[in-house]
């Protein structure tokens, strides 16, 4: 592409511009998010979605002219959780959607791979990158190829289970953290307020409102969880704000509409029927059950290449949400032979590894001494 891209420090400080008029963000976590930036690559690759989507038509121009579905964008190892269903049944799958929007079905695959890649790197994961990419791509073939079938963690995937149920899941930390969340200071969104005591039971108003800091890549998002106890024990729920994708400040064009409500109801999964979308605002339950997998909580016995397979064929199970755009991806993956996926998911961690040795540089730099240059 002719023109020249900004580097990430200026690229950082335009998405942020950008979203400040999307939401009220709240500046202490956005200083948070940028320490964590430059502690280390994994989780600076969660936390710059926005940059991977100005990288991502410049590194794989081919790849990013893909056929377009309604993709997560923000995909990677860590954005996969539990929730329980109707039934009370243990579903795992993709946890977080906020970056959804209309795309080429390979930047799953990509970020996904790049994913694990950076994760081995910093020995969060053993597998090398190679058999990792292989892994995501034949879940993913398999998924297209079989059709969709959600993850439902009862009689099958019984390994599964037993690696989501971790030790650093177990209810008596959870809810100890949730305790010791800070109370919400100032003033709270009346129309958070409202959808929070909607959803709890015989809608109490005997709770507490707390501020919560999670995640990377939506670090800075007000979140305000409704802690209250019901027949002796905690029950939470959280509501988070909601903003169109990094995609639409990336293109600097496009529609501001909010995908997220779209795709989690379009997608093959079992649904939560906790999980709401009301306007600005997802609003769902927290609980030890209930929440994404962090690469911390896996236990240190476990089948890399069967959690990466089983990744990539949920990540077909979300794609299967837009089943017109599949008959051209069936066609398009069929004639993608060899090692696409791993070339791809390389070029973005050289592509990621260069802005992150730029960002631990001059992240803490005044704005008036940093160089201007641009790649």
């Amino acid at each position: 592409m002719a023109d020249s891209l900004a580097n990430i420090i200026e690229a950082t400080s335009d998405f942020e511009a950008w979203l400040a008029k999307q939401l009220p963000i709240v500046r202490q976590d956005i200083q948070t998010k940028h320490a964590s930036m430059a502690e280390a690559a994994f989780p600076f690759f969660r936390a710059t979605f926005y940059r991977w989507a100005q990288l991502w038509p410049r590194v794989c121009a081919e790849l990013a002219q893909a056929p377009q579905l309604l993709a997560v964008g923000d995909l990677h190892i860590e954005n996969f959780g539990t929730w329980r269903d109707a039934e009370g049944r243990l579903i795992w799958g993709v946890n977080d959607l906020d970056e959804a929007a209309p795309a080429a079905y390979t930047v799953d695959l990509v970020r996904l791979a790049a994913s694990a890649y950076v994760a081995a790197d910093e020995e969060h994961l053993s597998i090398a990158r190679r058999e990792a990419a292989e892994a995501v791509e034949e879940g993913y073939r398999d998924g297209v190829a079989k059709g969709a079938e959600p993850f439902v963690l009862a009689e099958k995937h019984e390994w599964l289970r037993l690696l989501a149920l971790g030790e650093l899941r177990d209810p008596v930390r959870f809810w100890d953290k949730m305790e010791k969340l800070a109370a919400c200071s100032g003033e709270v969104p009346e129309e958070a307020r409202k959808l929070l005591e909607a959803e709890l039971p015989g809608g109490s108003r005997d709770y507490q409102l707390k501020r919560r800091v999670a995640g990377l890549g939506s670090l800075g998002h007000p979140r305000i969880v409704a802690l209250a106890s019901a027949q002796g024990a905690w029950i939470a729920r959280e509501a988070k704000a909601a903003r169109p994708s990094a995609w639409v400040w990336a293109k600097k064009s496009g529609s501001a509409e909010v995908h997220c409500g779209k795709l989690a109801a379009a997608a093959v999964r079992v649904p939560d029927p906790f999980l709401k979308f009301h306007g600005g605002w997802l609003v769902r339950r927290l609980a030890p059950d209930c929440s994404r997998i962090e690469l911390a909580s896996l236990p240190k016995e476990r089948d890399e290449a069967k959690l990466l397979y089983a990744m990539g064929r949920e990540t077909a199970n979300v794609h299967w949400g837009s089943p017109a755009a599949m008959v051209e991806v069936k066609k398009d993956l069929a004639r993608r032979k060899d090692d696409w996926l791993h070339s791809a998911a390389k070029a973005m961690c050289a592509a990621i590894q260069e802005d992150w040795n730029e960002w631990r540089r001059g992240w803490q730099t005044p704005n008036k001494d940093r160089p201007k240059a641009a790649r």
